[in-house]
């Protein structure tokens, strides 16, 4: 197996399609694929990383390696690894397999078992034949709404039609059959219309029946307060005290205190009044 080296713009994408195919391995002029040895300055960390990912040992951290000489070592070796996939790929599975890496440097390195650009074509088919597909079940959905919408449509105009023949509309075609079939149709809905209505009226005159035992209640109670205030006030008349509604009448609010005080002020007037009379009696006897 071969890789080619080919210099482009830089960049540091990395493309890789498959598909079932011929098996032939159709390598570009180049180098063998070979393990780097990574023995370089400064790079004891990522021999050290590397060699615990090969016996199992630990996790690397999937970050950018900051280090210039350690992420280059780091690429060849990954690329490398990802070549080899490839091409493992290719031959167990009969699979048409196409690889496409740039680095960061910019260079090109590609791997193909048939051809990059015809597998790229091939690509570029299926991509537009899914978008093909894609339409054809929007294609199908809308169709499917359509009859759908049409047959709601005639479910509606069923619908319509029957609620005109139960009024009596649109019978000028039935036949004699469907007549008798509207009538028993008819017939069971006037039972049942008239079992409800039994039942609305059944529930509407025991309502009454309850309001007119609350309103006789409600009578009573009235009239026993009426009883209590004329009793009451054919005491308070009996006993010569001004009634409430001559107060009333005076705008002046009720006092029992107060018509008692005043009761009793009108008993005393009389003597008053009779000791000035003879205060002055006295006086005109003695001139």
């Amino acid at each position: 197996m071969h890789i080619q080296e080919v210099q482009a713009t830089p960049s540091t994408d990395i493309m890789q399609w498959g598909f079932s195919g011929q098996s032939t391995l159709t390598s570009t002029t180049g180098p063998k694929l070979k393990e780097p040895a990574v023995s370089s300055p400064g790079s004891g960390s990522v021999g050290a990383a590397a060699a615990a990912e090969k016996n199992g040992r630990g996790k690397i951290e999937i970050k950018r390696i900051e280090n210039t000489t350690n992420r280059q070592v780091t690429f060849c070796k990954r690329r490398n690894g990802l070549l080899k996939k490839a091409y493992e790929l290719s031959v167990l599975c009969d699979a048409e397999v196409a690889l496409i890496v740039f680095s960061s440097r910019g260079r090109l390195y590609e791997y193909s078992n048939n051809s990059v650009k015809a597998t790229i074509e091939r690509y570029k088919k299926a991509t537009s034949d899914n978008s093909s597909a894609a339409g054809t079940v929007a294609e199908v959905t809308i169709q499917h709404y359509k009859q759908e919408s049409a047959r709601l449509r005639q479910q509606i105009t069923n619908l319509q039609n029957s609620n005109r023949t139960l009024v009596g509309d649109s019978i000028a075609t039935m036949s004699h059959k469907d007549l008798k079939q509207l009538e028993a149709r008819l017939d069971k809905g006037l039972v049942k219309i008239r079992a409800r209505k039994n039942e609305v009226l059944s529930s509407e005159l025991e309502y009454m029946q309850r309001r007119e035992m609350e309103l006789q209640n409600d009578n009573l109670y009235l009239r026993s307060r009426v009883d209590e205030n004329e009793r009451a006030q054919q005491t308070v008349n009996m006993m010569g005290v001004p009634s409430t509604s001559e107060y009333q009448q005076g705008f002046l609010p009720y006092d029992p205190i107060r018509s008692f005080l005043q009761f009793n002020i009108m008993q005393q007037q009389p003597q008053f009044y009779s000791q000035q009379e003879d205060r002055k009696d006295f006086n005109v006897g003695g001139r």
